[in-house]
């Protein structure tokens, strides 16, 4: 064997997915990819007022980093995410997170507005990219039976981030400074670029003859359920977590918003875990009885008004039945796609974020027109909707045997 053959039979060995265990050391560098991507997101509306002060605007314009990033993040993740369907995954990665590492780092140092919004933007052109390969990364590492099991540990830093992450970040930038907060996500992306060198595993891209169009892989049968299924259920779930304070408000509740919260994370936590123990058995089943008791959660809200141990239940249930959401549709979508799961994901990536836009929309306006009364039967119909376009799909999209 010469060096030439050597060299690609260590390269292909490398990439070969255990047949009996997971590869936890490289699954958990995604789920920490996850993580930072997430606090960055979402840690500058706990700190809108710090963020204003420091630099010399409102707190409406502070608000805008957090529109910044997720317009980066719909504009690019299709696009992009095709764009780079031919790279190999871990030096895609590595990208991804040096642009984490520089983005953060230009909002910790920028005194100008106008730069902090571009490097927000681009920090969410990374997230795209992350989100639209992360689960097929995940995919490729494991044999089909452990699949669903390693995209839920690679999913896990997103629900941590919102759980744990934000709370901590926020009481963080509150003492510290929230320049602080951005230079210690910088820091956790040089160590995770670091973890990614030593223990990841590297994956060829799609070959150019293997690859579809956007439209050729948005007709494959069942891709098109599962999106539908994204705009819905995440459009529930946007609906009530965005304007979560005036509902509790509205129940007297609203000094609490700090340990509804909390409930809400811990139980989204524990519902990723549940579903990472028995996605590769019954995918199906999970996403019907995760939607099913979503919508028993909004009956609960809407007629538990008035007893806040009924609230805090239902908020449990929220949590534990929405906490698995992304692994759940994540592993539907790649199964129905196949080998155009990055493309897929990116199209899922989009869907998610126009969901959350359109929560924080519509949110407002039944807001201002219904009430927040409204709030639990919204969420009910658009669940039942999600429901019964998954009961629907059984041949394609949600079938009852992924393997």
């Amino acid at each position: 064997m010469n060096k030439h053959q050597l060299t690609s039979a260590r390269r292909a060995a490398a990439s070969s997915p255990a047949t009996d265990r997971l590869p936890w050391a490289a699954l958990l560098a995604l789920a920490m990819a996850g993580f930072i991507c997430i606090l960055t997101e979402t840690i500058p509306a706990g700190l809108l007022p710090q963020i204003g002060e420091g630099l010399h605007i409102s707190e409406a314009l502070a608000g805008q980093l957090v529109t910044a990033y997720a317009l980066g993040t719909l504009l690019t993740a299709i696009p992009l995410t095709a764009a780079t369907s031919g790279w190999r995954r871990r030096p895609l990665l590595l990208l991804c997170m040096v642009g984490f590492l520089l983005f953060n780092s230009v909002t910790a140092f920028s005194s100008s507005y106008g730069l902090t919004i571009i490097a927000r933007f681009m920090a969410g052109v990374s997230s795209g990219i992350l989100w639209g390969m992360s689960a097929g990364y995940a995919r490729r590492m494991v044999p089909d039976a452990l699949k669903g099991r390693a995209m839920a540990i690679a999913m896990l830093g997103a629900p941590i981030a919102l759980a744990l992450g934000v709370p901590a970040g926020t009481f963080l930038g509150v003492f510290a400074g929230w320049r602080f907060v951005f230079g210690m996500m910088s820091l956790l992306a040089v160590l995770l670029i670091l973890w990614i060198m030593w223990k990841m595993p590297d994956f060829a891209g799609q070959a150019s003859a293997k690859r579809r169009s956007l439209y050729n892989v948005f007709i494959i049968p069942g891709v098109r359920p599962v999106l539908a299924v994204v705009l819905a259920w995440v459009l529930a779930h946007n609906i009530l977590y965005t304007y979560i304070a005036p509902f509790l408000a509205m129940i007297g509740l609203v000094e609490r918003v700090d340990v509804v919260l909390l409930v809400f994370g811990v139980t989204s936590v524990a519902g990723i875990l549940f579903i990472g123990l028995l996605i590769d058995r019954m995918q199906r089943a999970l996403v019907i009885i995760s939607l099913a008791g979503f919508a028993v959660a909004s009956v609960l809200l809407g007629i538990g008004s008035s007893q806040s141990m009924l609230v805090y239940a239902a908020i449990a249930l929220w949590g534990l039945t929405f906490g698995g959401a992304a692994t759940l549709l994540q592993t539907a979508v790649a199964e129905a796609a196949g080998d155009h799961a990055d493309v897929a994901q990116s199209m899922l990536v989009t869907a998610w974020n126009l969901a959350i836009g359109g929560g924080g929309l519509i949110g407002a306006i039944l807001l201002e027109t219904l009430g927040v009364i409204s709030f639990p039967w919204v969420l009910f119909l658009l669940v039942i909707a999600a429901l019964l376009i998954a009961w629907l799909a059984k041949e394609h999209g949600f079938r009852a045997n992924i393997n």
